[in-house]
């Protein structure tokens, strides 16, 4: 009777881990970022990639993920931006790039030579961690699927090592995530430049996106599923073998 409560929540949070982390890894939410401008009337002309209004804040939306980095742009009184930030993707009113090597913000433009090759080569392992830690999740949950129906214990502990490796991975990414926002200076950077090349009155905002909140929900899960199944792949070896 214990080992079938067990087992069932142990398979109900290696689902939800699996839910999640797929959510995180799928959608390109995990950094939102605004950058506005108030330009100066005496300078008329195009700022970057956003086209001058007069007398009018200037707003450029950013998001990003693992696949896609998406932008457009508008004006402060507009009302339906964030409506068209999360669900308007048309070609004419958003512009989106991939983002598996060309981490926000950082560009030719606005960082010397090292600090770009630096950058890629960071955002080479945050993407490579990603992709472990999904393949090891989704890998895990076929495994216990298959663990199932001949109560193996070999098989439970095999996907629980993979839930946890999964967890572990994911963990890196989240913490790698948090480091390039919060402790790196290539923000800082891009703002410098930003002020002194496009206008003295430049603002960017960063905020967390909703795939970077399903992460560490998913992490939980996969690491309390990933310990779940290592337990009962013991408790079955004792029992029945």
């Amino acid at each position: 009777m214990k080992l079938s409560v067990a087992l069932f929540f142990a398979g109900l949070f290696g689902a939800l881990a699996a839910v999640f982390i797929l959510l995180s890894f799928g959608t390109d939410y995990w950094l939102l970022a605004s950058e506005s401008c108030l330009p100066n009337p005496d300078r008329p002309g195009d700022l970057g990639n956003v086209t001058e209004k007069p007398r009018d804040v200037l707003i450029t939306l950013y998001h990003e993920g693992f696949f896609w980095r998406c932008s457009f742009g508008g004006s402060e009184g507009d009302d339906d931006l964030m409506w068209k930030l999360w669900f308007t993707n048309q070609p004419h009113s958003k512009v989106c790039m991939h983002a598996y090597l060309f981490p926000f913000p950082v560009s030719h433009q606005t960082h010397n030579a090292t600090e770009y090759d630096s950058a890629i080569v960071y955002r080479g392992f945050w993407s490579i961690f990603m992709l472990i830690g999904v393949v090891a999740v989704v890998l895990g949950g076929f495994i216990i699927i298959c663990a199932a129906p001949f109560a193996s214990h070999c098989l439970y502990k095999a996907g629980g090592g993979l839930f946890l490796v999964s967890g572990f991975f994911l963990l890196c990414v989240v913490v790698m995530f948090v480091l390039w926002v919060e402790v790196l200076d290539v923000v800082d950077v891009y703002v410098e430049y930003q002020r002194s090349v496009v206008c003295e009155d430049f603002d960017l905002s960063l905020n967390y996106g909703l795939s970077f909140m399903f992460a560490p929900i998913g992490i939980f899960f996969c690491l309390l599923a990933g310990l779940l199944f290592l337990l009962i792949g013991r408790t079955v070896k004792i029992h029945y073998h």
